[in-house]
């Protein structure tokens, strides 16, 4: 007798197998001959996993063949349409897929209007961006955003065009051939998760049109939407408690997530799937080379969880990057997923080689640099480093220091309970610090703090939560940039892509004017979305001001960094024994491509390419001994002597390191025999 699994089993794989010739073949017919080769060598290498993702997502639907005919039209229409500059990228990153993990690479992140008002004013501040060393530029929502409130841009209103005071399609396009030819990629977001009420998507559904309504997470009572809250958490409790909204226009109940004018997709109406690929593919061709791919972690529902990082998820961002390496392989994405360390490497690739994200933001790496800045102890950052897996392929961090939105604390809990206390008191205690508590040289803000018992994410510019608005003297300035250049020391060290976050090079401080603007006095975020002081900007090259020490300070570590391969993200990191709590200390390199073979620093001949940071994230000089640093690593143990990268001078033994100060040591060769000069 047929065993019924086993017959539907067969029938499936019956059933993928064919359906993945339609897809081929029709995806075929659209494209030129002299294309057809090396178009199906790409799909043939995505297939596999993209017929299964589709086919568990959305196999059980009636009309899953025709509806994946249609996904086929659309992609093999953007395929077919994609510019003739954009095929010669894709060809040259295809041959050398970890492109973006060099050592040189550096992003800066922006407000397009706060930046340089228009996307033609980018295009003049690109000599800026060349002078810092940027290769990949982040410009924050400019596709045309609901009116009003909308969540700084991340309420989309249109897809298909751009913010109108910012710009149009055409300058979006002349500005991508702009960089694309000063050598740096163009980073957009694209909001997965939800459109904004004004969406054309939304205003069907409030017009009664079932189809668009279906594009939604609706309800006619709280009946269900009150059984999810029972396990949902909420993401701005004091501004908007709860995850869904009555919308009266609808006469039901919507699921928004994050602000009630925002609609959260459902991704189990596979039409969303396909319009949502369908935008994506459109705005590549355009000559975006990066998409930051929004609230990664919320686009399935279920039942009995907190709705993050459900497994549909990741099939539907599998999907997505199989559907991209199709059409246009020389585009990353870039997974904006905020959640605990055990929870991020999924998002950057699953298993058995499974590709999703090129990219993901390490913010437990920056929650924990922070907490380790107020607790004077790298514990926390040892523990989310150990939890860090090495990254094989390409695919990488993003390291960063501040971006637009908050720090949250929460995600640090799984660190934060070895030492006994409990999660929440100590990170509790982290964020009253960087709210100003005590004597703390921090001037931040606590973010939805509602809940006196909660712990609260912080806002601030760097510059406000370093100290350099808490003091007017000499020394707390110099510690302040001390404890600044030790974040983005860090950052460049760890092994990823840095990115700087815009005004921080200018040492810019809290912007306190969204007080005065009624759209935006009840978001502390608009503290860290400055527009770009003009005055400071104009000072960046004299090391007598502020700005312009921070600046230089800032590009000479881009300058160190870009001379070591041992920093490229393709390097192997090891955690080391600094012998002091407030020590942090980790090797890398050699590269994985060294020419003498090495994979890894535990040999002798490797040992002499490597880099060893130590960070000092206290206030008091620390005494350290190198060779004992260096002894828990048997390859590194072999160095005989070592020369500080930053000043050039050779590290005499015993020493201290000053506070907050940061070493990038590299083992001595016969040739170094004086030092060097010391950093700006």
């Amino acid at each position: 007798m047929t065993n019924p699994t086993h017959f539907h089993k067969r029938l499936n794989m019956t059933s993928i197998t064919s359906m993945n010739d339609e897809f081929r073949a029709n995806l075929l017919a659209q494209q030129s001959t002299s294309r057809k080769n090396e178009i199906v060598r790409r799909y043939e290498e995505t297939a596999p996993i993209l017929m299964d993702r589709l086919h568990k997502l959305y196999g059980h639907q009636n009309d899953h063949a025709a509806w994946l005919a249609r996904l086929s039209d659309a992609v093999g229409a953007a395929l077919a349409s994609r510019p003739d500059e954009l095929q010669i990228l894709d060809a040259s990153r295809s041959s050398d897929p970890t492109w973006f993990m060099r050592q040189e690479a550096l992003g800066y992140c922006a407000y397009v209007d706060r930046f340089a008002k228009t996307l033609s004013g980018v295009k003049e501040r690109i000599p800026h961006l060349q002078e810092l060393g940027i290769t990949y530029l982040h410009l924050l929502p400019f596709l045309q955003m609901r009116q009003g409130e909308n969540d700084g841009g991340f309420a989309v209103a249109s897809f298909d065009a751009i913010e109108p005071a910012l710009g149009t399609m055409e300058d979006l396009r002349g500005l991508t051939t702009a960089l694309r030819q000063a050598g740096i990629s163009l980073c957009s977001d694209f909001v997965l998760n939800h459109v904004a009420d004004t969406h054309p998507w939304a205003l069907a559904a409030k017009g009664g049109n079932a189809e668009a309504c279906a594009f939604f997470h609706t309800f006619a009572d709280r009946k269900v939407p009150d059984v999810f809250e029972k396990t949902l958490v909420q993401i701005f409790p004091q501004a908007a408690p709860g995850n869904f909204t009555y919308d009266e226009a609808l006469n039901r109940w919507v699921w928004t997530t994050f602000y009630p004018y925002q609609w959260d997709l459902n991704y189990s109406n596979p039409e969303v799937f396909l319009v949502m690929i369908a935008a994506l593919l459109h705005l590549a061709n355009q000559g975006i080379e990066v998409f930051r791919l929004d609230s990664t972690a919320f686009l399935w529902k279920r039942e009995g969880t907190n709705g993050m990082n459900q497994p549909e998820a990741h099939w539907i961002l599998q999907a997505m990057r199989a559907i991209v390496d199709i059409v246009a392989p020389g585009v990353l994405l870039k997974a904006e997923a905020i959640v605990p360390t055990s929870e991020l490497p999924s998002y950057v690739g699953g298993e058995h080689g499974v590709r999703e994200c090129h990219l993901a933001y390490h913010s437990t790496l920056m929650s924990a640099a922070w907490a380790a800045l107020a607790e004077q102890d790298a514990d926390l950052l040892r523990n989310v480093i150990r939890n860090t897996p090495e990254m094989t392929g390409a695919r990488s961090w993003l390291t960063y220091v501040r971006c637009h939105d908050d720090i949250g604390w929460n995600v640090l809990r799984a660190e934060a309970s070895p030492d006994g206390r409990t999660a929440s008191e100590r990170l509790a205690g982290v964020s009253a610090f960087f709210a100003g508590a005590g004597e703390s040289f921090a001037r931040g803000v606590a973010f939805q703090s509602s809940d006196p018992a909660s712990v609260h994410g912080t806002n601030g510019m760097t510059a406000s939560l370093v100290g350099f608005s808490g003091t007017q003297s000499a020394i707390g300035l110099n510690m302040a940039k001390q404890r600044m250049l030790l974040l983005f020391g860090l950052a460049y060290c760890f092994g990823g892509l840095p990115l700087l976050y815009m005004g921080d090079e200018l040492a810019q401080e809290n912007d306190m004017s969204f007080l005065d603007d009624p759209a935006r006095q009840t978001d502390s975020r608009w503290l860290q979305r400055p527009f770009l002081d003009e005055t400071a900007y104009a000072a960046r090259h004299d090391a007598r001001t502020r700005a312009g020490d921070v600046y230089q300070s800032l590009c000479v570590l881009t300058q160190k960094r870009r001379s070591l391969p041992q920093l490229a993200a393709t390097a192997p990191r090891t955690l080391l024994d600094g012998g002091n709590k407030a020590l942090l200390a980790f090797a890398r390199g050699p590269s994985r491509d060294d020419k003498n073979g090495n994979d890894g620093i535990d040999t002798g001949t490797g040992a002499s390419n490597a880099i060893l940071y130590i960070g000092n994230f206290s206030a008091q000089s620390v005494a350290i001994d190198v060779a004992q640093i260096a002894s828990s690593s048997p390859g590194l143990s072999l160095v005989d002597g070592w020369v500080d990268v930053l000043s050039g001078q050779f590290v005499q033994e015993p020493t201290f390191l000053s506070p907050w100060s940061q070493l990038w040591l590299q083992p001595r060769t016969g040739a170094q025999q004086q030092p060097q000069g010391s950093m700006p």
